[in-house]
């Protein structure tokens, strides 16, 4: 089933601090679908997608949305996260341009992109250069 979060950044993310992310649980891994992130402001930033390593200092849990609300979701969305996190490889990086409203969507078609199963195993959005922005985002996933 799908679900996604969405937002707008609580943190101004840094190279290992997220504006948001996405954790499996002990029984249920997931698969991202998309990630858009957009600009709030008119200030340029580097956008890095990336996978975590452990769950440390995730922040406050967000209410995911289920496109269908008869198989909620299991895995977890976070806000803003609190902590540096243990930042695992980097999939993807785009620069954001510097106006409000400019943005960029990855599609990651029918493979997806696997967030195994366990609790410590995470996806999310950080600030590659470490100069970030408040942005808004939205990470669709499969379970």
């Amino acid at each position: 089933m799908r679900h996604s979060i969405a937002g707008r950044a609580t943190v101004v993310g840094t190279t290992l601090r997220a504006v948001a992310s996405v954790f499996s649980i002990a029984a249920t891994g997931a698969k991202i679908r998309t990630v858009t992130v957009t600009n709030t402001v008119a200030v340029a930033f580097v956008a890095t997608l990336v996978r975590f390593t452990n769950a440390t200092g995730v922040g406050t849990g967000l209410t995911e949305f289920d496109y269908d609300a008869a198989n909620p979701a299991l895995c977890t969305g976070f806000a803003g996260h609190t902590a540096d996190g243990a930042v695992g490889a980097a999939l993807a990086q785009v620069t954001i341009g510097a106006a409000v409203g400019a943005g960029y969507t990855w599609v990651f078609g029918d493979s997806g992109i696997l967030i195994p199963v366990g609790t410590a195993n995470g996806f999310g959005i950080i600030c590659g250069t470490g100069t970030g922005q408040i942005c808004d985002y939205t990470i669709e996933w499969d379970e």
